[in-house]
């Protein structure tokens, strides 16, 4: 068993002044796109699908006959994010089904070899750059199509029909090369978003988490920071982040909370933290899946992250001709709205130093708190515990109404008598002198 603990590297790696301020204007930009797409979406039952119907490499190779996203438009995929308040953009380049979405050397099985014929990413990366948009980019180090990834001591792709030894030399320095192919040919990227450490370990929640293979990651790390500096690493192992990692990310659940099973790792203090969540219950484009989050519950998502100092990156998984199902361009739209409104209590905030309360929670930003009130309450008035200092005014966001309130020992108590709470989030500016 491989502990990762990376003692040399940690000695090695310091972040460079250009990766803390990558990380600052990280923490800063609160909310993005996670785009989950490939050659999987033709079969409409989301990302897992090659795993979860054991399909052997021979047949499943067959999609990249039929994938053809003729109606994809990087310029509509941008827009989309755009006004849904988005600032960033991660996008699948290989999912665990080894398919890259861009044009590599070092694979035949990618979508410029499909009918369609043309590199996505170098689209994409293109329109990020005009339409200001940062792109940042998933790579998986699991792979249930390749023969050399250690399938044997993996716990998923048990049914693809691999039967050769592997060789994790011969991949990782296929990993290598494709890094630094999409850092090198497709401009600055704000991150890389790692998958798959968890293939190779127990389960989460066992007391064993240690890696059955040396990943090596000193090496793939080093390469990225030496190819781009500004560009942040992530891993979602799901793990204690580890030497070289820039951010920590939460997998479908706030820092704090484990009720998606994967997160009994703590939030790091000293690392931005990220959540990812779907708009229904899938990844990958999944054509039964019908169980759309309201825009309620995805402002109350963002919100709650924001007090945690945590970016929201919000999943969609677009359909096999290219196109963003319209159910979450109508929602993603509707937050766009919420968040023109009210982002100013969103973008570039860290949390005031308060626990969530039954009412909700509080963001500041400079000399600005921001109460949200996600949830009406018991009584007439909202009391933010603990804030003792000198309050110039209190009034709802927005231009609206000055509020009454009350310092005392407990803290700040602001009066909501006569005040209609908006559905998804009653928003209180609260300055402080």
């Amino acid at each position: 068993m491989y502990s990762c603990s990376f003692t040399a590297y940690t000695q090695l790696y310091t972040a460079t002044s250009e990766n803390l301020a990558s990380r600052k204007n990280f923490q800063d930009i609160k909310f993005g796109m996670f785009i989950h797409w490939g050659a999987s979406s033709v079969l409409g039952a989301g990302e897992w699908v090659m795993n979860n119907r054991n399909i052997k490499v021979k047949d499943y190779e067959r999609l990249q006959h039929v994938f053809n996203p003729q109606h994809f438009n990087a310029a509509e995929w941008v827009a989309t994010a755009k006004a849904a308040g988005m600032k960033y953009i991660v996008f699948i380049t290989r999912h665990h089904d080894g398919f890259s979405n861009w044009d590599t050397k070092y694979s035949d099985w990618k979508i410029t070899n499909t009918p369609y014929g043309k590199d996505v990413l170098k689209m994409l990366a293109d329109e990020c750059k005009k339409q200001n948009m940062k792109l940042g980019l998933y790579y998986s180090t699991l792979d249930w199509y390749r023969n050399d990834y250690p399938y044997e001591t993996g716990r998923t792709g048990k049914g693809t029909g691999r039967t050769g030894k592997s060789d994790y030399t011969s991949y990782l320095q296929f990993m290598k090369n494709q890094l630094a192919e999409l850092l090198t040919n497709y401009g600055d990227v704000m991150s890389i978003w790692f998958d798959g450490h968890w293939d190779q370990t127990n389960p989460e929640g066992n007391a064993n988490r240690s890696s059955r293979i040396d990943w090596k990651y000193e090496e793939i790390y080093s390469l990225i920071h030496r190819l781009q500096p500004k560009c942040m690493i992530g891993n979602n192992h799901h793990l204690t982040p580890l030497p070289g990692e820039d951010f920590q990310m939460f997998e479908k659940d706030l820092p704090g909370q484990n009720k998606a099973g994967f997160s009994f790792q703590k939030a790091s203090e000293n690392l931005p933290l990220e959540t990812c969540e779907t708009m229904n219950g899938s990844w990958g484009y999944n054509i039964t899946d019908n169980s759309y989050k309201t825009v309620k519950e995805l402002v109350h998502y963002l919100v709650n992250a924001a007090a945690l100092n945590t970016n929201f990156l919000l999943n969609v998984g677009p359909m096999p001709n290219g196109k963003i199902q319209p159910e979450f361009i109508d929602t993603l739209a509707a937050v766009g709205r919420w968040m023109v409104k009210n982002g100013s209590s969103i973008y570039e905030t860290r949390g005031y130093a308060m626990a969530p309360q039954k009412w909700g929670v509080a963001t500041q930003k400079e000399n600005i708190a921001y109460a949200h009130v996600l949830t009406k309450p018991e009584g007439d008035e909202i009391l933010l515990p603990g804030m003792k200092e000198k309050i110039v005014s209190v009034q709802l966001l927005n231009g609206g109404g000055k509020l009454a309130f009350n310092q005392q020992a407990e803290g700040l108590f602001i009066s909501l008598k006569n005040i209609a709470l908006d559905v998804n989030d009653t928003i209180i500016q609260i300055t402080i002198k």
